[in-house]
């Protein structure tokens, strides 16, 4: 009986080794957004690969400044796969924020995401909460972001 079972757990780790050993493949290198589809599985669906362009790998608009003059002090310019199709899949996302003096932009959440902040003027504080256990606060010192482009 005991031949068995360690057999079987044997046999049961080895499975398990090379079932986390394994790494998938794209099922395709990319998958450019079509906005005009009906069909909305798991976000948008892919365009043809074959009807790709130049152009759904290009977004204009991150030049522009974002108008402030609001409650906040503060204007995001998002850039997602409605914006730029061939980001379509990629788990990339940009955006330009413009601040008026002391504006502001809301707490928000990035689920298993990073952001990268670059100041091209002035300086800007900032911080981020550490998820679970702690959910302490950390807060990057204003000298660090102090940049002049």
């Amino acid at each position: 009986m005991w031949n068995k079972l360690i057999l079987l757990s044997v046999v049961a780790l080895t499975f398990n080794y090379l079932a986390l050993a394994y790494k998938p493949s794209p099922l395709q290198d990319f998958c450019v957004a079509d906005p005009n589809s009906s069909v909305k599985v798991n976000g948008v669906t892919c365009k043809n690969p074959m009807q790709v362009q130049a152009e759904d790998f290009f977004f204009s608009g991150l030049h522009l400044k974002g108008n402030t003059s609001n409650q906040l002090g503060s204007k995001v310019t998002p850039v997602f796969a409605t914006q730029l199709p061939g980001l379509n899949t990629l788990g990339i996302s940009m955006v330009r924020t413009n601040y008026a003096p002391w504006g502001l932009n809301p707490p928000h959440t990035h689920l298993r995401a990073t952001e990268i902040l670059t100041v091209l003027e002035g300086t800007l504080q900032v911080g981020f909460v550490t998820s679970n256990p702690d959910n302490s606060i950390h807060q990057v010192s204003q000298s660090q972001l102090r940049y002049k482009i």
